[in-house]
């Protein structure tokens, strides 16, 4: 017998095998039920007729197939679309789509909140409640798609970037999970350079992610030095910028991977002057780095500016001839505070700061 409320999305194909073998079930049952709620998007077992009668019943009993519930719908001038999402009875979390020519890219959230306390972050002022299983993590996706619909019976979705609300690695095991589905032939079929998970620097679980996935790695750097990163993001404190870099290089080689993006957001007057550029080009020259220059997206309760335009394009520049790639980012859904950094959703914070960090009284799952 299936354990009651067991919710089957977001599970990894050999976790569903195993689950059927222990009700005496044959393990292509996983294929069949992979295909009914992936390529056909069934959720309800009593649809998914190459299913026994009793298997059939006993799933929708027992472990019926849920969707993230939507509380609110937002569309920007520029097509980007940010679903808020139920995460409990006073939670909510934050999905974004963000169309472009070719490519449509979904941003998940991990986390109801976020723990990590950066300073230029609308998610992280919100505090932290809790971690997203797998199954929640999954539901985003497979909900998007069905609010999007199908182009030309295709997935509008070509990317699926972590970047959403919370740090993806401090809630290991659900990404690691979800990670697993996406890139699944019988799943999503995504490939693995299509699927990015962002962190802002938690070094032990990159190097766990390399011996678990291989998908896309971007790293939320912001400063080229450790005192101003220290401020910036306080996770800096325990694992410095030296230490940070070392595990995305043996992350290249230990996946094959083409390179590691890093974010940069450019506050003004904080971290954005030439010498800055250069201390930068400076630690990513001659490495498999690409540059984000991400303008800065000002938040209620935000203390920064952005930087002026032609200081972005003076930095780019100096990292472009140091022969780093590097990109602008174009702010998208701004306007429905649905662009980088400005995610916040609905936040009861149960992490209890009395005398410093949020850090220090947050547990990660790995």
């Amino acid at each position: 017998m299936i354990d009651a409320d067991v919710n089957l999305l977001g599970m990894p194909r050999g976790d569903l095998e195993r689950l059927f073998v222990g009700i005496g079930e044959k393990p292509f049952r996983a294929r069949q039920l992979m295909q009914w709620i992936y390529a056909r998007g069934v959720l309800d077992p009593q649809r998914m007729t190459d299913l026994g009668q009793s298997l059939r019943q006993e799933l929708a009993v027992r472990a019926p197939i849920r969707l993230p519930e939507i509380t609110a719908v937002q569309e920007s001038a520029d097509g980007t679309v940010k679903w808020r999402l139920a995460a409990g009875e006073t939670q909510a979390i934050e999905t974004v789509f963000i169309p472009e020519p070719g490519r449509g890219t979904l941003c998940v959230s991990s986390q109801v909140g976020c723990a990590m306390d950066c300073s230029f972050c609308a998610t992280g002022h919100q505090g932290f409640n809790r971690n997203l299983s797998a199954a929640e993590i999954v539901g985003q996706v497979l909900l998007a798609r069905r609010e999007l619909g199908d182009a030309g019976g295709r997935s509008p979705i070509t990317n699926v970037v972590f970047m959403g609300m919370g740090e993806p690695l401090a809630n290991f095991r659900a990404v690691v999970q979800a990670c697993s589905v996406l890139v699944d032939d019988l799943a999503c079929k995504l490939s693995r350079r299509r699927v990015t998970v962002s962190t802002s620097g938690l070094v032990p679980q990159i190097r766990r992610l390399a011996e678990e996935s291989r998908v896309a790695l971007a790293v939320s750097l912001h400063a080229s030095d450790d005192e101003l990163r220290n401020e910036l993001v306080p996770i800096n404190r325990r694992h410095p910028i030296a230490e940070l870099l070392e595990a995305c290089w043996e992350y290249v080689a230990a996946t094959n991977t083409k390179e590691i993006t890093f974010e940069y957001v450019m506050l003004d007057g904080v971290n954005d002057s030439p010498a800055q550029a250069r201390r930068l080009a400076g630690l990513l020259g001659g490495r498999p780095a690409k540059v984000n220059l991400i303008p800065f997206n000002p938040f209620p309760a935000g203390r920064y500016r952005r930087s002026r335009p032609e200081v972005v394009d003076e930095f780019r520049r100096i990292l472009s001839a140091a022969g780093i790639v590097t990109v602008t980012r174009r702010t998208r859904g701004d306007d429905i505070a649905a662009a980088c950094g400005q995610l916040a959703g609905q936040v009861e914070n149960r992490v209890r700061v009395p005398l410093g960090s949020k850090l220090q009284e947050v547990s990660w799952t790995v």
